[in-house]
């Protein structure tokens, strides 16, 4: 594996360039997978473990681990919008990246020392912290490093990469608490170790490009002015309108988890179910979405969700099909929404401006995802979970007709083609 960035650098090294998937694929790109992947081995060793640690260990309550994990996750949102807006400000999108990855690492040494609720609680916002740093400079990185008409598919590599990590961890964890009993404190040192070389692989074979020069202005450019470019106004109406109803991983294992009567030790294998999923479907629903349109692929994935929702609420009988149906089409929900509307975005956005406003857009889609989670889970216990579950496919639904609607609107005379779609404009985009 060829990590250069340079495509001089990579044919003076020796081989030829990949073929097939991973064809024409930028060394930053997979660098950048490697880097995801070793870390996300790391944060799902500790998730795996940390509710029963929390819980069972520490003597933390259901009640105080859930407003825990709403607060971090909402913290995390605001933070993406610093991380954006440091790296182009400064151009130095790696040093932002690596200092979120630095400050995650750091987080699961010090796990180690955390004997009470508050002081675990102090360190999962630090992790947090960190993660909402890295998360928008490392997906401009990727984005910078490839044309607009390949952006579907190098998102694609790197969430494939990501999500192999994610399958890894949990199942890393459960292997170190085979061998040692109660070892809570050896996953947390085993996940130290794997933080700790994200951080190596990220700081000895990620390349950056050459800082563009700053657009007149660009020092002064707040969120409010990015947002007046039109195809990512859209782009993050559309992604905040459809993440109100976009209901949580948590709560459709807790709805499968009942209607099978799944047994507790089982539980943790359908998030596994739903990362191979995605593992699969990560590089071809992203070259797909390079040719059919990312906009239009985006609003399919939130169509696999209702479907998926509608699926738990029908009479299916408990078995192979409802667990089958339920985490393939959540694996095809992420596979057709996480990278892709990374890679619908980053194109419509000025180099030197394109971290923040991805930025922009992730948190956008963050906090209206954590309004829904709040708003699902009071209406759970308002009227249950199966009408909670209705109105969540239902406004998709509505959510998905009326974007359609509004992008058939006629403007002037003609049929408008969704903006922010770069599949609109690959024949100017090849031109370049």
């Amino acid at each position: 594996m060829y990590l250069s960035t340079s495509r001089a650098a990579d044919i003076a090294a020796g081989p030829p360039a990949p073929k097939g998937p991973l064809r024409a694929v930028p060394g930053t790109v997979l660098a950048l997978g490697l880097v995801s992947l070793v870390t996300d081995v790391s944060a799902e060793m500790v998730t795996a473990v940390l509710p029963l640690y929390l819980v069972t260990v520490l003597g933390m309550s259901p009640l105080a681990f859930g407003a825990l994990d709403g607060l971090v996750q909402g913290a995390t949102a605001l933070l993406r919008v610093v991380g954006g807006r440091v790296s182009d400000r400064t151009h130095r999108r790696k040093l932002v990246a690596g200092t979120g990855y630095a400050i995650s690492a750091a987080c699961k040494a010090a796990l180690l020392a955390a004997t009470a609720p508050w002081s675990v609680a102090v360190v999962l916002a630090a992790d947090r912290t960190g993660k909402g740093l890295r998360t928008a400079p490392r997906d401009a990185l990727i984005s910078l490093s490839c044309p607009p008409e390949e952006q579907g598919r190098a998102f694609g590599v790197h969430r494939a990469m990501d999500t192999a990590g994610a399958l890894l961890g949990p199942l890393a964890a459960f292997g170190v608490l085979w061998v040692a009993v109660d070892g809570y404190e050896a996953v947390f040192a085993v996940s130290c170790c794997f933080a700790v070389l994200g951080v190596v692989v990220l700081a000895l074979f990620v390349r950056e490009s050459p800082a563009p020069a700053a657009a007149p202005g660009a020092g002064t450019t707040s969120a409010r002015d990015l947002l007046r470019i039109p195809g990512l106004r859209r782009l993050c109406l559309t992604a905040a309108a459809l993440g109100l109803f976009t209901v949580g991983d948590a709560f459709l294992y807790l709805l499968l988890q009942r209607r099978l009567d799944l047994p507790v030790a089982y539980f943790p294998l359908l998030p596994v179910g739903t990362a191979a999923v995605f593992l699969l479907a990560a590089l071809p629903v992203g070259r797909l979405a390079d040719r059919l349109g990312r906009h239009r692929v985006f609003l399919g994935g939130h169509l696999l969700l209702s479907g998926a929702c509608l699926l738990l609420l029908a009479p299916v009988p408990p078995g192979p099909v409802l667990v089958l149906g339920v985490l393939g089409l959540l694996g095809l929900f992420y596979a057709a929404t996480d990278g892709v509307l990374m890679a619908a975005a980053g194109p419509l956005l000025p180099a030197g401006l394109r971290t923040t406003g991805l930025a922009v857009l992730q948190t956008a889609q963050a906090l209206a995802r954590f309004a829904g989670s709040l708003l699902f889970g009071a209406a759970w216990t308002l009227w249950g979970p199966g009408p909670a579950l209705g109105v969540a496919a239902g406004g998709l639904l509505l959510v998905l007709a009326a974007v359609e609607a509004a992008g058939r609107r006629p403007r002037g005379g003609r049929s408008r083609a969704p903006r922010g779609d770069p599949s609109a404009n690959r024949g100017a985009a090849r031109g370049r």
